[in-house]
């Protein structure tokens, strides 16, 4: 099989794209398979019609890759790819979308705002978070204690995106669960070391604990709301969603990733292989 792997791009996450795409290259070559990487240039349809792959595996995070641009093109040259497609892509990059759907699902979602560009707001509690409605790897996340907190922070989010969330915090633990070929994988509890995780907890080596949870109906649990959400979402293949579980016990959906990172530090290969799927077989799994 001939596969292009799509990595790179033009997103803030540019770096652990790269990181992802040259593990799922190597991944590739060992299974026999002919693996060419591409970056997301001006001249990719060129490139893409000379090469005639037999599949893409899409390996590019954030913009273009995971918002259903790529996926739209990919559609249009009539060349099959790995994971979601336009619609489910789109829905799930924005997280603002996101959580209308899973609201009227009545499925938990952190109470919060919408905040566009150019409009005012009003939001009086603390603490908060503040995060792009369309970026991932918690690029641009923040915990704000007060108002001058709040304002500066949106600000520095709307340098990045169009729209912005603000949700209540929610004190309670981070978890998150993956979803493989419609089967969920096991849930990890993600502890970092400075209180949130951000960019920084998520790719420094040491910033952040990692373990599976023990509690079998706990487990189930998220699991179910997991596979809902992917379903929701019109998401295929690949999935992994991020919850906040609070104090009381109640699982609030905090995003959906339609490409998960497959890097040293990340979660999705480490759930496959709890469930004891190597990275390899993983990646034979999404080519098939």
């Amino acid at each position: 099989m001939r596969v292009v792997v799509l990595m790179g791009g033009r997103s803030e996450e540019r770096e652990i794209s790269l990181k992802t795409g040259e593990a799922v290259l190597r991944a590739i070559r060992e299974l026999g398979h002919e693996a060419i990487p591409l970056d997301l240039e001006e001249n990719l349809c060129q490139k893409l019609l000379e090469i005639k792959p037999d599949k893409v595996f899409i390996a590019l995070h954030g913009t273009y890759g995971e918002d259903g641009r790529v996926q739209g093109l990919l559609d249009i040259l009539g060349i099959p790819y790995t994971g979601s497609g336009v619609l489910g892509s789109c829905l799930a990059m924005d997280k603002d979308i996101t959580k209308k759907i899973l609201t009227f699902h009545r499925i938990p979602v952190p109470a919060g705002i919408c905040v566009h560009r150019g409009e005012t707001f009003e939001w009086h509690s603390f603490p908060a978070v503040v995060k792009p409605a369309d970026q991932g790897s918690s690029v641009g996340l923040f915990l704000v204690k007060d108002h001058d907190e709040l304002e500066n922070a949106v600000r520095e989010v709307l340098s990045l995106s169009h729209k912005v969330l603000i949700e209540e915090y929610i004190i309670g633990r981070d978890i998150t669960v993956g979803i493989l070929k419609g089967e969920a994988l096991p849930p990890v509890e993600i502890k970092p070391k400075k209180g949130i995780y951000d960019y920084e907890s998520k790719y420094t080596k040491g910033m952040s604990d990692y373990v599976f949870l023990e509690d079998e109906k706990l487990i189930k649990k998220l699991q179910d709301i997991a596979l809902m959400v992917h379903k929701y979402l019109e998401l295929k293949d690949i999935s992994r969603i991020d919850f906040r579980l609070s104090e009381d016990g109640v699982a609030y959906v905090l995003e959906a990733n339609t490409i998960p990172g497959m890097t040293e530090l990340s979660l999705f290969p480490m759930m496959c292989k709890k469930k004891g799927i190597e990275f390899k077989e993983m990646i034979h799994m999404l080519l098939s």
